[in-house]
């Protein structure tokens, strides 16, 4: 049975079959209008497993280039003196800004749930309206939260580092010229997950590697200026420092750019943040997305998308700001107590930290592009109303990324001390030296004791949200969180102080092992089987329009080619 009605001048049809509410069997999600997409999703595990590496594999290299530029924020930025507070500056800044985005990057993560669960239920023009709202509440939060931080920032690094005003300076200033640039992050991040949604991640894939490329070049431009990259031997042991210098010397020369160090670093990172955004905005409202998907005509402010947001992603947004928090206490405060317990200059123990943590991050972002695929597989088939089919899905992502970990976890071990000594200036006087590469290695041999339950808490997580399932997943996060990392954290120093900075960090592998396990026991129960995003198929009886989105845009797929 067919029915046609008009909506703002465009027909608009619906071939779900009849059904009314006495039809449904209580709890049941209410089945789809047959769709051309949902043959693609009932397969068997091998041509699964290609679906996922489809969406998977330019997530992870997406993720990876994220790692990749902290990488290559460091390792430049290490270069500028021989003074060990360059790298910590450099990472307690830019942690102090993504702290500071962490709640409207949380929530707008949502985004990829929506869209992807009205792709599946054969309504793909609804997610383009999220995306506008998400946009919006990000441009509200950076003008009424984040930019007035850039007055407060000052007064938050001199109250936790008063004792370190060289490392004070830096980080203020690498963080203040963040802010300014924080709203093409924030905005950037919204339209990633539509393109997340729509199971089209080359798109922020080319968008990522552009922004890498930026903040690759104009690092080197920015940092050293005329003065040229110092000429390392350990450069990873390639010598290929000088012929890149020359050219950087002659484009800096020319524009007369002295090397601005730290200052440099954090404009080189906003200008990359701001291509990452450009091009896939710019698709977003290119003609053949707004034929199809209705992207330039659902701009309009909308009550429901604001609402649905905020009722699906306040959960993740808090859990989200919770862990940063947490994370930034435990960088910041607690393992430079932890160094100070045993007699340590507290920088050394918060630089090596920050060293180790990026190595983490080249386990843990590979796995959040796997998340992403699981996030954006589980709300399609959720769209479709086949929870079977979402269970399948996140169980093969779940066996892909504990795989992927726990060959990275072995590695930690082996390579401990070569890993941690990459990033430690080589001027810097052979006691430290020595020093931090003790320190950071018995922190590795701690991150790879949880890398497995990393890989299970990412995946279950990212599955749960796909279905729409964030408040238990919330409530669990900041409780394990504020129990393991502050709290356990501040046990150890006090009641083993000998310990040093390993103490904090035994406290985080608590929480992740925790947290790994809660997580899936919340999945194997099921409840988020019972959970949908999209509308309820309509009564035949009422011949009243239902549509929500009629007050936002058209239908754009009713005629199109």
């Amino acid at each position: 049975m067919q029915d046609s009605r008009q909506t703002d001048g465009v027909e608009r049809r619906d071939d779900r079959p009849d059904q009314t509410d006495q039809d449904r069997q209580p709890n049941q999600t209410p089945p789809r209008h047959p769709d051309p997409v949902q043959p693609e999703l009932i397969r068997d595990n091998s041509t699964a497993l290609r679906e996922m590496l489809t969406i998977a594999i330019p997530s992870v290299a997406t993720m990876t280039s994220y790692t990749i530029m902290g990488f290559v924020d460091k390792f430049m930025v290490k270069d500028i003196g021989d003074d060990p507070a360059y790298v910590a500056a450099q990472s307690n800044g830019a942690m102090m800004v993504w702290l500071m985005m962490a709640y409207i990057l949380g929530m707008n993560g949502v985004i990829n749930s929506f869209v992807s669960q009205n792709y599946g239920a054969g309504k793909p023009e609804r997610g383009a309206a999220y995306v506008w709202n998400g946009l919006w509440i990000g441009v509200f939060f950076y003008a009424l939260f984040m930019l007035p931080m850039y007055f407060i920032v000052p007064h938050i690094f001199g109250t936790l580092h008063a004792d370190q005003p060289t490392m004070m300076g830096f980080e203020t200033q690498y963080a203040q010229i963040m802010i300014l640039g924080g709203i093409f992050v924030v905005s950037a991040r919204s339209i990633h997950h539509y393109f997340y949604g729509l199971h089209r991640p080359n798109v922020v894939l080319i968008s990522a590697l552009f922004g890498n490329l930026i903040n690759i070049v104009l690092n080197m431009v920015l940092i050293f200026g005329d003065q040229g990259i110092p000429i390392r031997e350990n450069w990873f042991g390639l010598h290929i420092v000088e012929p890149i210098s020359q050219p950087i010397v002659w484009i800096a020369s020319t524009l007369g750019i002295e090397p601005m160090g730290i200052k440099g670093a954090a404009i080189a990172t906003v200008i990359g943040g701001a291509g990452e955004f450009i091009i896939p905005f710019v698709l977003f409202l290119s003609p053949k997305y707004a034929r199809m998907f209705g992207t330039r005509s659902a701009w309009k402010l909308s009550k429901k998308c604001i609402n649905d947001l905020f009722r699906i992603g306040v959960a993740p947004g808090m859990m989200f700001i919770n862990e940063m928090i947490c994370w930034a206490f435990l960088m910041m405060k607690l393992i430079p107590m932890g160094g100070k317990a045993v007699g340590d200059d507290p920088v050394l123990h918060n630089t090596v930290g920050w060293i180790a943590l990026q190595y983490m991050h080249l386990t843990f972002m590979p796995a959040m592009g796997l998340s992403i695929a699981t996030q954006a597989m589980v709300g399609k088939a959720m769209g479709m109303g086949r929870p079977d089919i979402a269970a399948s899905r996140a169980r093969l992502a779940l066996i892909v990324t504990v795989g992927y970990m726990s060959i990275c976890a072995p590695m930690y071990v082996i390579f401990r001390h070569e890993l941690i000594d990459v990033f430690i200036n080589p001027d810097i006087p052979p006691e430290m030296r020595a020093r931090m590469i003790e320190i950071g290695a018995t922190v590795m041999i701690a991150a790879a004791v949880f890398q497995i339950f990393d890989a299970i808490a990412i995946t279950t997580s990212a599955a749960l949200r796909g279905a729409g399932d964030t408040v238990w997943p919330g409530v669990a996060t900041i409780v394990l969180s504020w129990v393991c990392i502050p709290g356990f954290g501040l046990l150890l120093i006090n009641v083993a102080p000998g310990l040093g900075s390993t103490g904090p960090w035994i406290g985080a592998a608590l929480y992740i092992i925790s947290l790994g396990i809660a997580l899936r026991i919340r999945f194997v129960g099921g409840k988020w089987k019972t959970m949908t995003l999209v509308e309820q198929a309509q009564i035949r009886a009422q011949p009243v329009d239902l549509d929500p989105f009629d007050d936002v845009l058209a239908d754009p797929t009713i005629g199109s080619v």
